[in-house]
């Protein structure tokens, strides 16, 4: 056994040690829009609006989602609603972007940033963590 060394099983370790404490960055994201809006919207339309299959609510308005800059709450934005990891979709957007589909939302850097715009533009759809959450937007999934 004298095949692997002792650097080898400390990357091993470390690895493990990493993906050991994964759930505990996992952020709990919803899915929040400007008050005014009175579109209703499930999952799937929160998905095709995301993944540029549409480009406006079920009641025909105009809709501008925002993205999070990487992180952990736009993975868990990802897999939970998009079901989609961070992976499949940047070779989505790629795709997309290449055959002259549509372009990725605009990306904020912050959950403060991303509140401030969906408080005051109409059609605006983004997420943030759920503690972040105060009264200049609505949540419609949790």
């Amino acid at each position: 056994m004298a095949i692997f060394s002792k650097k080898f099983f400390r990357k091993v370790f470390l690895c493990a040690s990493c993906l050991g404490m994964a759930p505990l960055a996992m952020a709990d994201v919803v899915v929040i829009i400007n008050p005014a809006n009175a579109a209703g919207i499930d999952e799937e339309q929160i998905a095709k609006i995301f993944l540029g299959q549409t480009k406006t609510f079920s009641n025909g308005s105009e809709a501008t989602p925002i993205d999070q800059k990487e992180g952990a709450v736009r993975e868990e934005f990802g897999n939970k609603f998009l079901k989609k990891n961070p992976s499949q979709l940047k070779a989505q957007w790629a795709r997309q972007i290449f055959t002259g589909g549509a372009k990725p939302p605009k990306e904020l850097s912050s959950d403060d940033e991303i509140l401030k715009f969906v408080a005051n533009t109409p059609g605006a759809i983004a997420y943030i963590d759920s503690s972040k959450v105060n009264k200049s937007v609505k949540v419609v999934k949790h």
